[in-house]
């Protein structure tokens, strides 16, 4: 028996490559070229299983698909698909789980780093033939010793709250479950309420998922309460955030800066203002997306396929549904 494994976003052929090369016999990848509903439903119109991470899975997808047997994410969030209509349809869905917490990690530490030290607009600057050393040196903020707040203290947060604890931080965590005490000291982070957390830290970053909780979190009321001059990372979900209350308090001068990977709208339309701002650095949602990390993320929900298609487990952690 073969199956058929429908990717539901275009991919290059050196991506295609990885993942034939470790495909097991009687499995086979066919990809979209396309972004289009009607381009997915194509698709998975006699597919075995789907992978799907930044092309909405609708309602219309799930029901163009008769033989499917799993949905499986290229990551964790599950905000972009229809959950309904696969429990409807007996449709399992599933999520690489911690697969890609290190590269996240590193990305936003990466971020903070680049935000604070003003790195790409130093890049651009020396780059046009100018030598901006001054006004480099007069809005650098280091991270080394700063508070820094952790929204979301999943597998990505904690390995987050590993790298910073080398930067002699003071770190904060929010989490819809909190910690048990021994672990928290472990990691080195203590609880805070959410509005204390914003209140306390010098740089605050997103690592939450996407929910009814989440949406819209960090509007003008909690950006008000984030310290004059704070930084803002967010490589979570573009939902968490009020893009327009974020870029007000970014042009009042209330935040010093942001790091934006992800929007509401991807890819976010050419005049967004968060792309032509000075203290902004913007990102294609690849926070997730190092080379070195695919084959290890590829075998994750390869190996959760095959396991389905032999009637086993998966482990319980990446089960969604």
């Amino acid at each position: 028996m073969t199956y058929k494994i429908a990717i539901l976003q275009p991919i290059g052929e050196e991506q295609a490559g990885i993942i034939n090369g470790l495909l097991p016999e009687g499995w086979r990848i066919s990809a979209v070229t396309g972004r289009t509903e009607d381009d997915l439903k194509a698709e998975v119109a006699d597919a075995d299983f789907a992978l799907w991470w930044d092309v909405p899975v609708t309602a219309g997808i799930v029901a163009a698909a008769p033989r499917l047997k799993l949905f499986h994410k290229w990551g964790v969030g599950i905000d972009n698909i229809d959950i309904e209509a696969c429990r409807a349809r007996g449709i399992r869905i599933a999520r690489t789980t911690g697969s890609n917490a290190v590269p996240v990690a590193e990305y936003a530490v990466g971020l903070m780093l680049a935000l604070g030290r003003r790195i790409v607009q130093a890049h651009i600057a020396t780059a046009a033939g100018g030598w901006p050393k001054n006004e480099v040196w007069r809005h650098s903020i280091m991270i080394s010793g700063k508070t820094v707040g952790i929204i979301g203290l999943g597998a990505i947060g904690k390995a987050l709250a590993k790298r910073l604890r080398g930067f002699d931080c003071t770190i904060l965590y929010h989490n819809r479950n909190r910690l048990g005490a021994a672990e928290e000291a472990a990691l080195g982070v203590q609880y805070r309420a959410l509005d204390a957390l914003l209140a306390e830290s010098g740089v605050v970053s997103l690592n939450c998922p996407l929910t009814a909780e989440t949406k819209g979190m960090v509007d003008a009321r909690a950006l008000g309460l984030m310290k004059r001059g704070a930084l803002l990372v967010n490589v979570a979900r573009g939902g968490v955030v009020v893009e327009a209350d974020l870029v007000a308090a970014l042009n009042s001068g209330h935040l010093a800066g942001a790091a934006v990977d992800v929007f509401d709208q991807e890819p976010p339309p050419k005049d967004h203002p968060l792309l032509h701002m000075a203290n902004v650095i913007v990102t294609p949602h690849t926070a997730s997306t190092a080379y070195e990390n695919s084959r290890r993320s590829i075998a994750h929900w390869l190996g959760n396929m095959q396991r389905v298609a032999k009637g086993e487990e998966i482990p319980p952690q990446d089960v969604v549904l």
